[in-house]
């Protein structure tokens, strides 16, 4: 991997106040960590529907472009990739952050490539990237309970419950991108997995 290539770290979800503390919109929660992080606020992007931060992790570390679509989960592919060949960033730093119905809550995992599970964000991403050889850091939200819809429960709030331990829980995603980008997935998965 080059040093010279900034990491675009994408945090899926969909804009605006209605969806802001929806399970589907954790990818957005770590972006903005990420971005206060990294030093960078986000603004919209002139070269495609989302908003964009830059920064750099630690004082001369590696850039990080931090991304959220703007155009709703179904559709996250066409900004992810106008920006990713704007920025020259090779598919293998490139950092989806989203919610996982097959992880339980309280647990982040991180992989790279795989199948979608159903995740319309990510289907939109390996499409339009035409690879899905990008890495994912996998937010746990567990299944709906009872007979609940999957997709009623994933554009609904966390629960009080999980509010309690939400701010930890993205604080931890924010740790497992940085790990990524320091020092892979793999070293990331023996870390974090199992926590």
């Amino acid at each position: 991997m080059s040093d010279e290539s900034p990491w675009l770290v994408v945090g899926l979800g969909n804009p605006g106040r209605e969806y802001a503390g929806n399970r589907h919109n954790v990818g957005f929660m770590v972006a903005d960590l990420l971005a206060s992080r990294a030093g960078g606020k986000f603004g919209r992007a002139k070269r495609a529907q989302a908003e964009v931060a830059e920064g750099r992790l630690g004082f001369g570390g590696p850039k990080l472009i931090m991304l959220k679509p703007l155009t709703y989960m179904n559709l996250s592919g066409a900004p992810v990739v106008a920006l990713s060949q704007f920025f020259k960033v090779p598919v293998a730093q490139v950092i989806a952050v989203h919610d996982e119905l097959d992880v339980p809550f309280g647990q982040v995992r991180a992989k790279r490539g795989g199948g979608e599970g159903g995740h319309n964000g990510l289907r939109s991403m390996s499409k339009s990237l035409a690879s899905k050889e990008y890495a994912r850091v996998r937010f746990g939200i567990g299944r709906p309970p009872g007979r609940q819809d999957p997709a009623d429960y994933v554009l609904s709030d966390f629960s009080a419950t999980e509010r309690k331990e939400l701010d930890f829980l993205v604080d931890r995603a924010a740790d497992v991108v940085e790990a990524i980008v320091h020092e892979g997935v793999e070293w990331a998965q023996n870390k974090y997995h199992g926590v």
